[in-house]
């Protein structure tokens, strides 16, 4: 890869792993919180809403976007090697691909697939939304640091360019 694409590439996946870090901080920091507090049923209404809505082209472009990059930009760093310089698009690459996508498809994907199975209106669905509120956002959370982490990272890399 061209020393252009290649700083092209990483400035535009720093960008876009700050943007989903940027998604995800918002559901910790606050959606989560606000969903928490409604009544069970309202709360796991809502967020079986948007968990059908967020299955759509601009979210799937925005988390996996940056994955792209990220796999490109390690692989890029451990075939042409330079020593430190290589170091943070491998380690922002790695961290985006393990701490974000793993995480999604591991943690918070099979909670979204057991929430979708939950009737709002019931006692059980009531115990599982007490479950999946707090499990979720942990989860969640680890997502932002990775996210949020990798653009720092990938932003360290265009600095030592």
């Amino acid at each position: 890869m061209s020393d252009d694409v290649r700083l092209a590439l990483t400035l535009v996946t720093a960008v876009g792993c700050g943007v989903a870090g940027g998604v995800f901080f918002a559901f910790s920091a606050f959606v989560m919180a606000a969903l928490g507090r409604l009544p069970p049923a309202q709360g796991i209404a809502a967020m079986q809403s948007i968990n059908v809505a967020a299955v759509s082209p601009p979210f799937m472009v925005t988390l996996f976007g940056p994955a792209l990059g990220c796999a490109a930009l390690a692989v890029s760093s451990l075939r042409g090697w330079q020593g430190a310089a290589s170091l943070y698009p491998l380690a922002g690459g790695l961290l985006y691909l393990l701490g974000t996508i793993l995480v999604t498809i591991v943690c918070n994907v099979p909670r979204n697939v057991a929430l979708a199975g939950l009737d709002p209106g019931s006692a059980d669905g009531a115990v599982g939304w007490a479950w999946y509120v707090p499990a979720w956002t942990a989860w969640n959370t680890v997502r932002t640091v990775a996210a949020i982490g990798s653009a720092a990272l990938l932003t360290a890399a265009l600095v030592a360019e």
